[in-house]
């Protein structure tokens, strides 16, 4: 189910956004960025400071997951189902084990949220479908990096 796209995709993307619901129906986004694909069913994501997420995912195990590259304008969303792995538990080494090089010293994680996937859909700029003759996917890179002030590295300036 998470196939080697998605991998590519995650692999350029900072963040990703949690959505949970609590027992009221009330959404809830959060960002996340330590965050791993685990296998071909499973998403990683680190518990470091996420209250309300893992509140809502002890009411309503049903979570939606999603990345873009902000650049190409591409990513996922993976639906799912969600559990909590808190630390001292004997399994969250092992789910931990890729978020922790990422965390460090810096960011002490409180569990793991490991999602599995159920349901993957692809995320596409609307011009993907509204101009296909004339968008790719570099031409969203350069229409970004113009948008956003970025320059290629080996450039002058910051980057």
């Amino acid at each position: 189910m998470l196939n080697n796209d998605l991998l590519h995709s995650a692999r350029h993307c900072v963040l990703c956004w949690l959505a949970t619901v609590d027992e009221h129906g009330q959404p809830n986004v959060s960002p996340k960025e330590i965050w791993a694909v685990w296998d071909d069913q499973h998403l990683v994501i680190a518990h470091i400071a996420s209250p309300t997420s893992v509140r809502n995912i002890a009411k309503r195990a049903k979570v939606c997951v999603s990345f873009i590259d902000v650049f190409v304008q591409k990513g996922f969303k993976v639906l799912g189902e969600a559990r909590l792995v808190p630390k001292g538990h004997a399994e969250f080494s092992t789910w931990a084990a890729p978020l922790l090089p990422m965390a460090g010293e810096r960011f002490p994680l409180q569990a793991v949220v490991v999602v599995r996937a159920t349901a993957v859909e692809p995320i596409v700029a609307p011009s993907y479908r509204l101009y296909p003759q004339e968008t790719t996917e570099a031409s969203q890179v350069e229409a970004a990096m113009k948008t956003y002030g970025v320059m290629q590295s080996g450039t002058t300036g910051s980057t």
